[in-house]
């Protein structure tokens, strides 16, 4: 090549170089000028802008930034599919920010769109293993029940950071997750040696007390967080309410039946049970701690009315002495029950009827009201706090 075609290429090789930075210097201020209008809430405005900044300069790592910044003001706008568009632009631009395949990943977590948003965070995971994408895949394969490479990403994050409270905290969720509340307590109490402010650890901890049945524990949790955390504290007195099995807390007749003892006749409850096969009908109040299933607590086959069987002192249906001829039973399922879910009460009808030679007795203080049924969270109840009677309480 001669010398003049030489300087012809090397003026032509300038002369573009000076147009693409004269076109970069453009894009840069179209990009600084969408920031400022995304940040004054004019998304639209930001969009256009963002979108000159690609069109002056698609190759440079401005467009990648302005793809990003696009997807941010779409999601302002609530078009999301324009955002994950405006992310997998930015992805296509730059496949190496894993960053951006983060955003990416949580934007489609959000959106319950688990299978892409793994293959995101694995992608990220895969172009930069640090510890906290390891920990974002993890956090991944946890809510998708993929425990066994969630405990791998958490292990790897512990490996690579084990002086950080990430990788005992991760192991802790995916021990609690499998139901091993023990193991996934000493993971979080690690996490806490790590990083004594970790309060989230402090949280799961609460949570798998009250799996693991220990209130008293969750509850002294609760009380730390209440000044450490408050926002964290109310998630946990949720949780804690939520997973306590349901108990009786009042219980009363509303015509005074239980207040008699062994051998009562029937007709001392009412007199107009002095007749020969006459009938009353009962109401038993019973208010519970939490709320309940209405269709549970209104099944007639969760209750049981039966002669109290205690085998303490005095708790046995007629004080554990012989039952005479003339005692009376009651039908062992109710007539009916009515839940009022403002009060947490069932009104549970039961119906007390004399014999026919008008001698009929009862022991009202031993007739046992059980019920098996289940809260609003599907909980069976407390086994310690499922029945009343008017001599034990609630038992």
């Amino acid at each position: 090549m001669d010398s003049i075609s030489t300087s012809y290429a090397d003026a032509l090789f300038s002369a573009t170089y000076q147009q693409q930075e004269q076109l970069d210097n453009l894009a840069e201020g179209a990009l600084s000028g969408g920031i400022d209008l995304y940040t004054n809430g004019d998304y639209e405005g930001a969009i256009r802008e963002f979108k000159r900044a690609i069109a002056l300069s698609p190759i440079s790592s401005n467009s990648v930034d302005a793809s990003s910044y696009t997807a941010m003001a779409y999601l302002q706008l609530n078009e999301t599919e324009k955002a994950v568009a405006a992310y997998k632009e930015s992805i296509r631009l730059d496949p190496t920010r894993d960053d951006i395949r983060i955003t990416l990943g949580n934007l489609y977590f959000s959106l319950e769109r688990y299978a892409e948003a793994e293959k995101q965070y694995e992608a990220a995971v895969h172009t930069n293993p640090s510890a906290e994408n390891h920990f974002a895949l993890g956090q991944a394969y946890l809510n998708t029940d993929a425990l066994s490479k969630a405990q791998a990403q958490f292990n790897e994050v512990r490996r690579l950071t084990p002086e950080k409270p990430n990788g005992a905290y991760g192991l802790g969720l995916v021990y609690s997750k499998e139901g091993r509340y023990e193991e996934a307590i000493r993971e979080f109490e690690e996490a806490i040696r790590l990083d004594k402010d970790f309060h989230d650890a402090y949280a799961e901890i609460g949570y798998a007390q009250a799996d693991l049945g220990q209130k008293d524990e969750a509850l002294e949790m609760l009380e730390f967080l209440m000044h450490n955390d408050v926002a964290l504290a109310y998630t946990l007195s949720l949780y804690i309410y939520r997973v306590d099995p349901p108990n009786f807390t009042v219980a009363y007749c509303t015509e005074g039946f239980g207040a008699n003892s062994a051998k009562t006749p029937v007709s001392y409850l009412d007199a107009y049970l002095a007749t020969p096969d006459a009938s009353k009908t009962y109401t038993m109040k019973i208010s519970f701690d939490k709320q309940m299933d209405r269709a549970s607590v209104e099944n007639r086959a969760n209750w049981q009315i039966s002669r109290a069987a205690g085998s303490g002192p005095g708790e046995a249906y007629n004080f554990g002495l012989p039952i005479p001829s003339t005692e009376i039973r009651i039908a062992s399922i109710p007539d009916s029950i009515y839940y009022d879910s403002e009060s947490w009460t069932a009104s549970v009808k039961f119906t007390v009827r004399q014999n026919a030679s008008a001698n009929g007795t009862i022991d009202p203080s031993h007739i046992q009201f059980q019920f098996k049924g289940k809260d609003l969270y599907g909980l069976s109840m407390d086994t310690d706090g499922d029945q009343y009677s008017y001599f034990s309480g609630i038992a």
